[in-house]
């Protein structure tokens, strides 16, 4: 049949994957338009799923071309990230979007793509440069500077507490640049606030990890006065560990994000701040990229993308 389809978004089970395929306007034309596979972290986290949200409403606003993002079911399940590129390699989509997981053992994968005429654009977390050069891989990135925006939010901690003040680091997944990076920028907070680092530790970006990490923390050094957590879902797990310890509102917390869940942490003072990377805007820059590439651009070196400081006050 020739009469053109409503829009549509199915949810498929591929491999194991979540894998939702949005058209746009879809019609005999339909063919004809770039297909752009959306490759994200774990979408139980609030961050990703505003990046998928800001993403099919970009493409249903571009109209120029056919949107499949993927989500992983949690940050540590990599081979789904993997997978996903491989699936997208047997479709011959035109671009590839990906946030990876892991910055060195996504890699291998998004080589092959490129050496299958793919258009990669990493976004969100830069791939490791030495697999990149052992790979023969010249990708640019497209993200923000996650050691600068951790350290912002790690000087309002060092500022609350003052010098000498007692602070604990609850990182992201180890093989994750931006998680070292931010890891970085809590160190930098740190050194120039002159606080005192008690621990750090990862919990891999999870909200139940983090809030039993924490909650091991404190037991081993229950004089603990500040959190930063490299990211606001963990930041959620270490606020629920401070209430169930019977210490809300005497442990400042610090994390990176903004997701919608930290507003209420912030206005109530569990939280005195936080970093927005504008997650929906970020994916919808990448498809801009994408589709530069594939007219011919050719893209280099770091695009980088906002951050901005948000603290209880509002600033």
């Amino acid at each position: 049949m020739n009469s053109p389809l409503q829009r549509c978004c199915r949810v498929l089970a591929l491999s194991g994957l979540a894998l939702s395929v949005v058209s746009f306007g879809v019609n005999a034309q339909a063919q004809k338009k770039p297909v752009i596979g959306l490759v994200m972290k774990s979408l139980a986290n609030e961050f990703f799923k505003d990046m998928e949200e800001g993403a099919v409403k970009h493409a249903a606003e571009r109209g120029d071309l056919t949107l499949i993002p993927v989500g992983m079911h949690s940050e540590t399940d990599i081979d789904t990230q993997i997978n996903a590129v491989e699936n997208f390699i047997t479709k011959k989509v035109d671009a590839i979007v990906v946030a990876p997981a892991d910055s060195r053992a996504l890699v291998p994968p998004l080589a092959r793509a490129i050496q299958a005429g793919i258009v990669v654009i990493n976004i969100d977390v830069a791939l490791d440069q030495a697999a990149k050069k052992q790979a023969g891989v010249d990708l640019a990135f497209v993200g923000p500077d996650n050691r600068a925006g951790a350290k912002m939010s790690g000087d309002v901690l060092a500022k609350t507490l003052g010098p000498g003040g007692k602070v604990v680091i609850i990182e992201g997944n180890p093989g994750a640049d931006n998680a070292q990076q931010r890891k970085l920028g809590f160190d930098d907070a740190v050194k120039e606030g002159n606080l005192v680092l008690l621990d750090s530790r990862t919990a891999h970006w999870e909200t139940e990890e983090a809030n039993t990490v924490f909650s091991n923390m404190l037991t081993a050094h229950p004089d603990i006065q500040g959190v930063m957590a490299a990211n606001d879902s963990m930041a959620l797990g270490v606020v629920k560990a401070i209430d169930a310890a019977g210490k809300s509102g005497q442990i400042k917390v610090v994390g990176f994000d903004n997701i919608p869940a930290v507003q209420p942490l912030l206005k109530d003072g569990k939280m005195i701040a936080t970093v927005d990377q504008f997650g929906s805007k970020m994916a919808a820059n990448g498809m801009d990229y994408a589709m530069k590439a594939l007219q011919g651009e050719k893209l280099q070196g770091w695009i980088k993308t906002p951050i901005k400081l948000v603290t209880a006050g509002g600033n």
